[in-house]
């Protein structure tokens, strides 16, 4: 049994606490468990007007809670509303990390600022491709900023993002790189290797083997212009470096530790995603970002104090 649960901060997550604070809302959740739902069916179940059914159903599409489809129906079109999660938790966070100092910054997926890639290759917006597939020369449109999908065989995108532990008194004590990646196979392939590798500071911090390229449905997020033979979500991975080494998703992946990142020394943290052009898997990357796959965020950063 496959199933989906939303984490939620009370102190970032404002949004979705607004959005679970109505007893319509929450019965309109109830209702798209048992499966989607137009709006005019969940007036009728709810023997509600048309009217405030599409208000709330706004305000849980707003806080990520559910996705609307729209569909042609006899006459004109239909919004189809389906729920995202199966649960919600509240958490108020780790008890021993709960005096800690995070800063987030997110990192558009198309804004890097240094690239080598090979075909097969591309970007698009949630609206269109950008320049043209296979062609290495339109990762230098401007229209690439952006892009919430990037695709590579061969090679590596670099990101620079702001040290905002420079002019800080206090040590970091973890880094943590979170972004929903797969493989890239022309078509797509769930059991098609590939081995990407992540760099902090020109620091190799080790290798993760994404087991394929995922086609099998659509994404949550992915527009519907984007054909289902196209790659359509990855897997959320987690990449950390604190004083005992490198893991991903909690599995040590190699023993650079924080203190190798040397961030005093620098303004910047540049962040890279390769696919070596000889290794044991090489079976390209996709990059999922804001408008694309199952997250609906770009590249996250996280500086904990």
């Amino acid at each position: 049994m496959e199933g989906k649960i939303m984490i939620i901060n009370p102190m970032t997550d404002m949004d979705v606490l607004k959005g679970l604070a109505s007893p319509i809302r929450v019965t309109i959740l109830k209702e798209l468990r048992k499966g989607e739902k137009n709006v005019n069916e969940l007036s009728s179940i709810l023997n509600l007007p048309q009217s405030t059914v599409a208000t709330n159903v706004m305000m849980l599409e707003k806080a990520n809670l559910i996705e609307i489809e729209i569909r042609k129906a006899t006459k004109g079109n239909q919004k189809v509303c389906r729920n995202i999660y199966d649960e919600y938790i509240i958490t108020l966070g780790n008890k021993e990390e709960s005096n800690d100092e995070v800063i987030t910054v997110e990192m558009p997926v198309g804004l890097f600022i240094e690239y080598k890639v090979s075909a097969p290759c591309g970007m698009c917006t949630t609206d269109k491709i950008v320049g043209y597939l296979d062609t290495p020369e339109s990762f230098l449109e401007p229209e690439r900023v952006k892009a919430g999908l990037l695709w590579f065989e061969k090679g590596f995108v670099k990101y620079q993002f702001p040290n905002n532990a420079y002019n800080k008194k206090r040590p970091v004590k973890k880094v943590e790189i979170i972004v929903e990646l797969s493989s890239e196979i022309p078509g797509t392939n769930p059991k098609w290797l590939s081995d990407i590798t992540l760099s902090i500071n020109e620091q190799e911090i080790g290798t993760w083997t994404s087991p394929g390229d995922f086609g099998d449905r659509r994404g949550k997020f992915t527009p519907e212009w984007w054909k289902l033979r196209g790659s359509q979500y990855g897997l959320l991975k987690t990449w950390t470096v604190t004083d005992e080494g490198s893991f991903v998703d909690g599995i040590q992946i190699s023993e650079l530790t924080i203190k190798d990142l040397q961030l005093n020394l620098h303004h910047s943290i540049k962040v890279c995603f390769a696919v070596k052009e000889v290794g044991e898997n090489v079976g390209g990357i996709n990059i999922f970002g804001h408008g694309f796959g199952n997250y609906n965020h770009d590249i996250l950063l996280n500086l904990y104090f």
